[in-house]
């Protein structure tokens, strides 16, 4: 608590002062400098428990069309084209969701719909497991998909919303160690092990059913999550804010704070006063133009590459003479990847400048796409070119969620990230058709050419967003 305690003596400092928490100052460097003073105390490591655990199993979520294709492909007759149906409903409604949620956090905030997203989710889980045709399913994973939308974009402004610029990178780049990173590499064996229990024709339907009760509990285990100070402050609920800083300061999310301390203050007639409701068109007007589009074909091409190489290895390599669960082994080795990527990009935002990431995360996702395309001719190779294409896709993905958000003001943040979230899902619902069909026509070679086509794409786009490194995060006032 001595650092709480500090902070009266630092309001008085020189006005204009950075680390002087000045009054005069503004609530941009005043919320900085408080989390500065505050650094990082268990109230952070709870929030970003409460966070992590759902978007875990959202990821394993989004794997289970990859998983039990090649299952519904033995049982309904379906092909490529099918399969990727699912995905493009998947992640069509993911799209959706994304939209829906990023109007409504910065209507009503970022807390209240990480649960409502949730339940939507476990809701769908059910009718996929208990679904009786195809049709069905595909009306399912909809569902599936409007729940899963906003999640993961209200996590990233979440954590980037209650950490400082030095911690933002780290704590944003934990979504995706635990989402793309260990989410995705342990979804295969998640698969393993539910086909090992229920092994009869039914094994997909306990695969959808059984992530109905960790989204319930998540639900539940998230009843302690505060909304963020940077929200609160843009509505005019200083108070509000003011108390949920100091509980970051205690180092408590529960109870009583023995010791409290202004850290925020604006004038009177501020005190109420909110920010002005965000406007579909600014995303598009002059001072935000460039960095939306640029981040919108970046992630659409990222995801593009990603969701279709999830969607539609399993089937590769099933079709290469394997069996399911052989193919879903090789597929967690592949996936580990998207571990070492996300620990990577993690470190990296701390340290290196985003676009220069973004740039050669591109061009090595160009090598693994066409070494896995061209080269990958027995299962070293397979193996390692998979390892290394999964690598790229999570650093690119992980700092664009950190990218997009530094790039707009609070009022503003959660439409404009969901917007270019949604985008990249759409992009990821639609691809796998195109993939799928272009692996039917054409085989492995010319789909992996194509991915590394998409690649080269992302790479010239990340050059034009405005550089964000080690910046505050802006705001209005």
């Amino acid at each position: 608590m001595d650092n709480v305690r500090a902070v009266p003596d630092a309001v008085s400092n020189a006005p204009g002062d950075p680390e002087s928490g000045d009054a005069a100052g503004p609530l941009a460097e005043q919320i900085e400098t408080a989390y500065r003073r505050i650094g990082i105390t268990s109230a952070h490591v709870g929030i970003v428990a409460m966070v992590l655990f759902g978007v875990f199993f959202d990821a394993i979520e989004q794997n289970t069309v990859g998983i039990a294709g090649p299952m519904l492909r033995e049982q309904w007759g379906l092909g490529g084209t099918e399969i990727g149906l699912l995905n493009t409903a998947t992640f069509t409604a993911v799209a959706l969701g994304r939209v829906l949620a990023g109007a409504l956090m910065d209507r009503f905030g970022r807390r209240m719909l990480l649960g409502l997203n949730l339940l939507v989710f476990a809701f769908g889980s059910v009718l996929c497991a208990i679904a009786p045709n195809y049709e069905v399913l595909v009306g399912a994973r909809f569902l599936v998909g409007l729940g899963l939308g906003g999640e993961i974009a209200t996590a990233v402004i979440m954590l980037a919303e209650f950490f400082s610029a030095k911690h933002r990178g780290t704590a944003v780049g934990l979504i995706n160690v635990a989402a793309a990173g260990l989410g995705n590499m342990l979804a295969p064996l998640f698969g393993v092990i539910v086909f090992a229990v229920f092994s009869g024709d039914d094994g997909w339907r306990w695969l959808f059913g059984t992530l109905v009760l960790p989204a319930l509990a998540v639900v539940v285990y998230r009843r302690a999550l505060p909304e963020t100070p940077r929200y609160l402050a843009a509505q005019g609920r200083i108070t509000e804010a003011n108390t949920v800083l100091n509980r970051l300061a205690a180092g408590k999310l529960r109870g009583d704070v023995a010791h409290t301390v202004q850290y925020l203050v604006v004038p009177d007639e501020r005190e109420h006063a909110s920010a002005p409701t965000a406007r579909w068109t600014e995303l598009l007007g002059p001072a935000y133009r460039r960095s939306t589009l640029a981040l919108a074909i970046a992630v659409t091409m990222s995801y593009a590459a990603q969701i279709s190489m999830l969607t539609l290895i399993p089937v590769i390599l099933t079709e290469r003479g394997m069996s399911i669960t052989s193919a879903l082994w090789y597929t967690l080795v592949m996936q580990s990847g998207s571990l070492v990527g996300a620990l990577t990009a993690a470190g990296l935002a701390r340290r290196l400048p985003r676009r220069l990431t973004l740039t050669a995360a591109a061009m090595l996702g160009v090598v693994a796409g066409l070494g896995f395309g061209f080269f990958a001719t027995n299962i070293a190779l397979v193996l390692a070119f998979g390892f290394l294409f999964n690598f790229s896709v999570i650093i690119l993905n992980t700092t664009i969620w950190l990218f997009a958000p530094e790039q707009y003001p609070t009022r503003i943040r959660g439409l404009a990230t969901s917007v270019i979230l949604a985008i990249g899902s759409l992009s990821g619902g639609l691809f796998p058709l195109i993939a799928g069909a272009v692996l039917d026509g054409y085989g492995v070679g010319a789909m992996f050419a194509v991915l590394a086509g998409l690649f080269a794409v992302c790479a010239l786009a990340v050059r034009f967003p405005r550089e964000t490194f080690g910046q505050p995060m802006p705001e209005d006032r």
